[in-house]
């Protein structure tokens, strides 16, 4: 029996996948939460497909999106990734994702964890949309648009309210799993 889908990863296995095994799933761990965002920095302005056909050149790259490492990378390493053709090889986003993992590891500091940091935002559960259909899953909110500025207030970059509230859907902090979704009530 073929499990109905959101329409947005009916276009082969790596979408599929993505969505049955990780969208929409509630993440709690610093480190997942980190990878998520060095994906959706990277992503602000391209398709999530070529991010996620890219992914694992990005754990390779990234240091297996070891925060602290990436926080401690050096203009030597920024230009070594700059050159990897396995990864976006933007400057500005290599930086940012150096930048990201510095004020990653502050806020960890300030909160315990960036999990209970970002999870403040919706209460500590996710927030379910249910939308009927893809046109009634917003590309932002006034809480992507709050945690958006706050993210930027304490230094983070490439973090628009967009590229947060596709943080949001891939962490689990909202459930925008269409109507008839088979994950929508999982």
């Amino acid at each position: 029996m073929n499990k109905i889908r959101c329409t947005w990863c009916e276009k082969d296995d790596l979408y599929r996948s993505y969505h049955d095994e990780e969208w929409g799933n509630p993440v709690y761990d610093d480190e997942t939460i980190f990878e998520f965002l060095v994906l959706e920095t990277f992503q602000a302005g391209l398709s999530w497909y070529t991010i996620l056909a890219k992914r694992e050149n990005f754990r390779r790259a990234f240091d297996n999106f070891d925060y602290k490492k990436v926080a401690a990378y050096n203009e030597a390493k920024i230009e070594a990734l700059k050159e990897d053709a396995g990864i976006i090889r933007n400057g500005l986003k290599i930086k940012a994702t150096v930048t990201n993992a510095q004020a990653f590891m502050k806020v960890q500091e300030e909160f315990g964890s960036f999990s209970k940091y970002i999870w403040d935002f919706v209460g500590g559960k996710p927030i379910d949309n249910q939308p009927k259909t893809l046109k009634d899953v917003p590309a932002t909110t006034e809480i992507s648009d709050k945690l958006s500025k706050d993210l930027k207030k304490r230094g983070f970059k490439f973090v628009g309210s967009t590229v947060v509230y596709a943080h949001m859907q891939a962490t689990g902090m909202v459930n925008d799993h269409v109507e008839d979704c088979w994950k929508r009530n999982q």
